[in-house]
């Protein structure tokens, strides 16, 4: 059995690479397309804030709230982008939420803004963004994954591809692969209940009293299978060793990899490219060797 010590432990869960901790929900910028206003989770002006070292402009994680801010839009702003003859732009700054406004945007201002931050680069009230070369996405389909906070993907999505401020090629993505033979991994199934199905079918009463309670991470691969479990408070040699008993963690994970790996699980992507997935899982097992499913 795990051992216990009096230690209050504090733990932060990671999502795509965003930390969620005391994070809200973030509204989005958005971006003006071939006529159509969307919602876009591209933080285009933030990256250059960060790349100038501005850092009275704040950051979208950071400490320091900009004037106006709330807990949803920490950034305190909205940028508008407009793709508009194959190059990109900055079209408006505004306060958050000020497009669904019933005054609609202060115009006056948004320049204002733009232009204390980008002096004689704006011409019409906009910049032209030369020094933006990467690639965006925009929705398609249906929401597929969401960090919490402001990462989004979707089933289907458009690359647009941009070099120093023009798009240099769009191509149509799909983020995931339905085989008919595997199992959903969309957002109406809950992967966590189909891996604890799994798991009860163990019998959990064994000869050495083992006690596998505990909050795992079942990792799924890019091929959209069972690749590894780990417990996860316990991820370092030396946590394993001071809170477990060898022989008791090594039956643990192994009874749990040995029941799941055999599952097949549709592919997810990221911007067109496989990507692995952590499921938390926690478990309790009874005295009698029942299974309950405690996870949150």
């Amino acid at each position: 059995m795990r051992r216990f010590i009096g230690t209050l432990i504090f733990f932060v869960t990671l999502g795509y690479g965003l930390s969620q901790a005391k994070a809200s929900p973030q509204v989005p910028d958005y971006l003006i397309y071939k006529g159509d206003t969307i919602a876009f989770y591209h933080l285009i002006l933030e990256d250059y804030f960060n790349s100038q070292n501005k850092e009275n402009q704040g950051d979208l994680f950071g400490l320091k709230f900009r004037t106006g801010a709330s807990t949803s839009c920490w950034r305190g702003y909205q940028a508008i982008y407009k793709i508009d003859n194959d190059s990109l732009f900055l079209s408006q700054i505004i306060h958050c939420r000020e497009l669904l406004s019933k005054s609609g945007i202060d115009k006056e201002q948004s320049k204002l803004r733009i232009r204390e931050i980008f002096g004689k680069k704006m011409k019409n009230g906009r910049v032209h963004l030369n020094w933006y070369s990467s690639d965006i996405s925009i929705p398609v389909a249906d929401l597929l994954r969401w960090d919490g906070v402001f990462y989004h993907s979707f089933e289907q999505e458009k690359l647009i591809s941009i070099k120093n401020g023009i798009v240099i090629s769009t191509t149509p993505i799909t983020n995931y692969i339905d085989h008919p033979d595997r199992i959903n991994r969309r957002y109406t199934d809950t992967l966590s209940t189909v891996l604890f199905n799994e798991l009860q079918k163990i019998n959990w009463d064994n000869e050495n009293a083992y006690d596998c309670s505990e909050k795992y991470l079942v990792t799924i691969d890019e091929k959209g299978e069972i690749s590894e479990v780990i417990m996860s408070e316990y991820r370092t040699k030396k946590e394993i060793i001071e809170f477990w008993d060898m022989p008791e963690y090594n039956y643990c994970i192994r009874t749990i990899k040995s029941r799941l790996e055999h599952l097949k699980f549709d592919v997810i992507k990221k911007a067109g490219k496989p990507i692995e997935e952590q499921v938390y899982l926690e478990i309790w097992v009874e005295d009698n060797g029942t299974l309950e499913n405690w996870t949150n």
